[in-house]
């Protein structure tokens, strides 16, 4: 195994995540066996009770993990699952050294942070790492900060251990009343990281435009790093570029000098790929299609908030290639959503996307959207809550049930279309919400004859697809694996004469218990899963739904 560890210097948000997902990128189409780990600092456990709009998405595992957004973009760029394994945090480490403690694991002596902390964290890591060529292993945080010291120091001692490489991913910021990029604060930041035993092997700068060739010689001077072990990578139009820009530099070239190895495969077989998906995002020769996502979570202050939906965002994008369109995306707050209004703040869109979401807060003007989707036969295409909020929609305006709600949103409603799952009540009476609901990879039983059918056989039956279980495929089961994360479920109660009013049931559980997916005839797209395919897209393997949503998308 050797190790490339990815830390942060000056600011968070860099895109170090970004970073070392290209990197493991290049160094698959050379030939090696790659994956990943991302170390989140923080004291919680994971992320499945953090607040979307503070942390950005949560994003499943197939083992039904709640991770940071960051394990996404690692699963899409290297093309792989990964399980909560590969993500690691300081509550799962203390938890689990607290707990060897009191089984008297350490044989009676003080557990402490050198060497059992330090140990349980190179443990998982090394778990994780086994059987592959190559780790890359991002440091969330900053360098500085005192969350990510222990990670720091284990990444030391894996380098004691194992031929490694620590890579700063840094920001470079520009002084528009001097004119002038400064690279003090990554001199400090290298200072920082020296302090504990550890010097970068190379550093990629960040900014918003291109740091100049002065600024670069000014940090391999300042930071004693030979210039060719600096990159630099400015704002992109789509983070997909990135490892363009990074092959450009040779950096893979670097990488490999550095390790004394040479690549395996020398044909770019798939980089080449990577870049025809990559120049499909800007094709000037197709047509552009408008798409509205509704959400509650698309503010943040002043500014739209895009990484609450990065999944759905980037699963939109994979698809542009296949359905021969560009997407022109508008994120349409729920909350601002009214009988007044909607039918103007919707025109002219050619699809609808209604993504994930919590609670009753804007859940209003998500049902006026879907309304004026299935009024006006704008495709429409709901994920997890915005399923939920198709069937009370169709409660609502077609059977004429005044009130038809969802448990989560209003326990006395006459109708309650959607309930809590019967195995949840316990979970919740006892406030037991971190890793309780119905969470990771599951099967869902398709159809015969519908629309959800017809996507999956039309582009989704490849061997190699992430819900395609075991490479076996569509046929003869037509059962696709997909990732859940919910936990209020359509009420049967309410089954049949949902169907009857024209809500078509198009997949089930395996017992035929859950719906898990419904839709709408005589209708260009309507389609609504209670599961989330936007985890399960990649760049190269574009999710089905969306290909087939932008298609009806393009021809409105």
């Amino acid at each position: 195994m050797k190790f490339i560890f990815v830390t942060g210097g000056v600011i968070s948000g860099l895109g170090k995540g970004i970073t070392a997902a290209s990197i493991g990128f290049l160094l698959k189409n050379a030939g090696f066996k790659v994956t990943a780990v991302k170390i989140d600092p923080y004291v919680s456990i994971d992320a499945g009770t953090m607040r979307p709009q503070e942390h950005g998405e949560v994003f499943v595992t197939t083992d039904g993990g709640e991770i940071d957004q960051d394990l996404g973009n690692y699963e899409r760029f290297l093309g792989e699952d990964f399980t909560k394994d590969h993500n690691i945090t300081t509550g799962k480490v203390y938890w689990q050294v607290i707990d060897n403690e009191r089984h008297f694991v350490y044989g009676g002596r003080d557990a402490e942070i050198i060497p059992d902390v330090i140990d349980e964290i190179k443990k998982r890591i090394y778990k994780v790492g086994r059987g592959y060529d190559f780790v890359m292993v991002e440091v969330g945080g900053t360098v500085g900060d005192i969350e990510n010291m222990p990670f720091l120091i284990a990444a030391r001692e894996i380098g004691r251990e194992h031929k490694s490489a620590y890579m700063m991913v840094t920001y470079v910021p520009y002084l528009r009343n001097v004119g002038e990029m400064k690279t003090k604060p990554t001199q400090h930041a290298v200072m920082l990281l020296r302090q504990v035993g550890i010097n970068p092997d190379f550093i990629v700068t960040r900014a918003e435009e291109a740091v100049d060739e002065p600024r670069l010689d000014n940090i391999s001077k300042r930071c004693f790093l030979d210039r060719e072990r600096i990159f630099d990578v400015p704002d992109l139009d789509s983070p997909y570029r990135v490892p363009q820009v990074l092959m450009e530099q040779g950096l893979i070239d670097s990488i490999l000098k550095f390790f004394r190895s040479k690549p395996r495969d020398k044909s770019n077989k798939l980089y080449k790929k990577w870049q025809k998906f990559v120049n499909c995002q800007n094709d000037k020769g197709v047509e552009e299609v408008k798409i509205a996502l509704v959400g509650k979570y698309v503010k943040h202050g002043n500014h739209d908030h895009l990484d609450t939906y990065k999944s759905v965002l980037d699963a939109i994008r994979h698809a542009c290639g296949p359905s021969k369109v560009t997407v022109k995306l508008d994120m349409v707050s729920s909350e601002g959503l009214t009988e007044e209004n909607y039918k103007e703040k919707l025109k002219g869109f050619g699809g609808i996307v209604v993504p994930q979401g919590w609670g009753s807060r804007g859940s209003e003007g998500k049902v006026l959207a879907i309304r004026y989707a299935r009024e006006n036969k704008i495709p429409y295409l709901g994920l997890c809550y915005g399923m939920q909020m198709a069937v009370i929609e169709t409660a609502r305006n077609i059977l004429g049930w005044e009130g038809a709600d969802s448990e989560e949103i209003n326990g006395k409603t006459k109708y309650p279309v959607i309930h809590i799952m019967s195995l949840q009540k316990k979970f919740l009476k006892k406030k037991q919400y971190g890793g309780t609901i119905r969470l990771g990879s599951w099967p869902c039983e398709i159809k015969r004859g519908t629309v959800l059918e017809k996507m999956y056989e039309k582009y989704g039956d490849e061997e190699e697809a992430p819900w395609n279980k075991k490479g076996v495929g569509l046929v003869p089961t037509r059962t696709v694996w997909e990732r859940h994360r919910h936990r209020y479920e359509f009420n049967n109660k309410y089954r049949d004469e949902l169907e009857k009013a024209g809500l078509v049931v198009s997949g089930t559980s395996s017992d035929g218990l859950l719906v898990e997916a419904v839709e709408i005839k005589n209708h260009p797209f309507f389609v609504g899963v209670q599961f989330h395919p936007e985890y399960s897209s990649r760049p190269l393997v574009p999710h089905p739904l969306f290909i087939g949503f932008l298609k009806a998308a393009r021809k409105v």
